[in-house]
């Protein structure tokens, strides 16, 4: 058996996939509507919406399965979503890759698969809407194209949760997305007793860049800024966009000496972004740090404020 690889931009695709809070949530007529066709029009035996996390498949929707999730290392689902396209396999047990994989040797004795990859975005495939039988399958082209419709279908509607959680422009977690995924970390910590903090980024100089330059340029600004905080931040921190120039991340379980270091990380990428770009502007930003025990009774509208605060006491102070 060879396990799936990992993507290259995984920690890029988990978070894109974790702020749609779509893992773990109950089945959606939206989604089960496509896997009872699907499911019936190409004759199998399962169909399933498969969601590939770190260490799992979770099925959002499911056809003919009982099981809720699989391990990642040895789903099919996690080859398919490194592939651009169609991903079929028309009997697993001539498959050099899947012939000893348990899923084949034992229940359900997978022989045919074909898994659609759902992509969020171009290179963001959060898993696949997928097809299987115990049963080896050949899919004509007409078949393929009727797969890839089905699974188009799945992908308008993920895309209409993302519009809810997820900054249009920006494409990390708008103030509600952030909002949602902050209050379920901070449960987390209450209960592990780790500390949070909040960073609130505003950005300086930002309306010359609108009024002198365009709101193209401010927007490329804003998709910059976001793109080194997805790079700099761990992949447990909590980024989002509030509104305009704002942004916040929550940090867990961080000291006050971690969160300078990261800062100063942050400032040098920004530095090496800006001599990258060549643009006649540079993108300046404040930042203020609030920090918080794990039973603080601060909302987190409340902590948010408290970093404002702390940004605009530097701003006042020219640092």
């Amino acid at each position: 058996m060879i396990k799936p690889e990992f993507p290259d931009n995984e920690a890029e695709r988990l978070h894109a996939l974790r702020t749609l809070q779509i893992l773990d949530t109950s089945h959606e007529e939206r989604f089960d509507r496509v896997t009872r066709m699907a499911k019936r029009m190409f004759g199998v035996e399962m169909s399933l919406v498969s969601l590939v996390d770190d260490d799992r498949q979770w099925f959002k929707s499911k056809q003919g399965l009982d099981a809720t999730e699989t391990p990642r290392d040895i789903s099919f689902c996690g080859h398919a979503i490194n592939q651009d396209g169609l991903f079929i396999i028309p009997n697993a047990i001539e498959d050099v890759r899947f012939s000893d994989n348990p899923l084949v040797t034992d229940a359900p004795n997978i022989r045919f698969y074909a898994g659609y990859p759902l992509k969020l975005r171009q290179g963001i495939n959060l898993g696949t809407l997928c097809l299987i039988d115990s049963k080896p399958k050949h899919l004509n082209e007409e078949d393929k194209q009727l797969l890839n419709d089905l699974g188009a279908m799945i992908e308008q509607e993920i895309r209409s949760i993302q519009l809810s959680t997820l900054d249009e422009l920006t494409l990390i977690s708008n103030r509600r997305g952030f909002l949602t995924l902050a209050e379920h970390v901070q449960k987390v910590c209450r209960r592990k007793k780790m500390p949070t903090s909040v960073i609130l980024f505003d950005l300086n100089k930002f309306k010359p860049i609108n009024d002198n330059f365009g709101h193209h340029e401010g927007d490329f600004a804003l998709k910059q800024f976001a793109e080194v905080m997805r790079s700099v931040f761990r992949e447990s921190d909590v980024i989002g966009r509030l509104g305009g120039d704002e942004f916040v991340v929550m940090l867990t379980d961080t000291s006050d000496e971690k969160i300078t270091i990261t800062l100063e990380r942050f400032r040098t990428a920004i530095d090496i972004m800006n001599k990258g770009i060549n643009k006649p502007y540079l993108i300046e930003y404040s930042a203020g740090v609030a920090s918080f025990s794990f039973d603080t009774e601060q909302s987190l509208e409340e902590m948010i404020a408290e970093a404002d605060a702390a940004m605009y006491e530097k701003k006042r102070q020219g640092a």
